[in-house]
């Protein structure tokens, strides 16, 4: 079998190949999820939203940031599937984790794993106010998915510290609410209110996605760069 160190690099190289625009790798002390615990190691891997959909987003989200929403997310479970597949090619396990994904009514606002905690691990970015993931290169404009392995793949790159500084863009564009504008743990706990959240999308923007996305805390970070 070829060195570790070769299996990570083909892996990054391949789901760029197949669309992902970052990906990165980490390692956990402890399973980070209970529906896989002997898979201590992950993949994490992001695409960037186009900026023209951004931009249509004002005061709601617009229908087609709606569809390009899901067909980001469709990308990313496209992407994690086959890398788990490769992963078991090489002889290990992996699992998959949707980009977007709810423990249903066991806990509707959690995953069966935190794309963005696994993707601050991996040295990608950090947790902004918003509670968003603020990834180095494309600000909060990434969608995330996870593979988590038994692969004892590590993380190449360094932690990096919180980056939002004194802005409030985000809390003062909210219209529900739902932030704090405070600094956040890595995982987003304490600086976003997810319920708020999806009450105010379910209530005011129905006609878009029922009510299953916003945006404008994404649109309006000074982060994203936007063209």
């Amino acid at each position: 079998m070829e060195p570790i160190s070769k299996l990570q690099e083909e892996l990054k190289e391949y789901a760029l190949t197949l669309g992902a625009d970052i990906v990165g790798f980490c390692a956990f002390e402890n399973a980070p999820s209970a529906y896989a615990p002997t898979l201590r190691h992950a993949l994490s891997i992001g695409v960037k939203l186009s900026d023209a959909v951004l931009a249509t987003i004002d005061n709601a989200p617009s229908f087609v940031y709606f569809q390009h929403y899901r067909t980001a997310n469709a990308l990313l479970d496209q992407i994690a599937f086959r890398l788990a597949r490769r992963i078991e090619e090489y002889g290990f396990s992996a699992l998959p984790i949707a980009a977007s994904q709810s423990l249903g009514k066991e806990n509707p606002y959690r995953g069966a794993v935190p794309h963005k905690t696994v993707a601050v691990k991996a040295g990608l970015g950090f947790v902004g106010k918003s509670g968003l993931f603020l990834s180095e290169k494309y600000g909060g404009k990434v969608r995330l998915a996870t593979v988590l392995t038994d692969l004892p793949v590590e993380s190449e790159l360094p932690l990096l510290e919180n980056g939002c500084g004194d802005c409030t863009a985000c809390k003062n564009a909210c219209p529900a609410g739902a932030i704090f504008g405070e600094k956040p743990t890595v995982d987003g706990e304490r600086n976003f209110d997810p319920e708020k959240c999806s009450k105010y999308m379910k209530e005011h923007f129905q006609d878009i996605g029922r009510g299953s996305v916003c945006g404008i805390c994404i649109k309006v970070c000074p982060k994203n760069k936007l063209r």
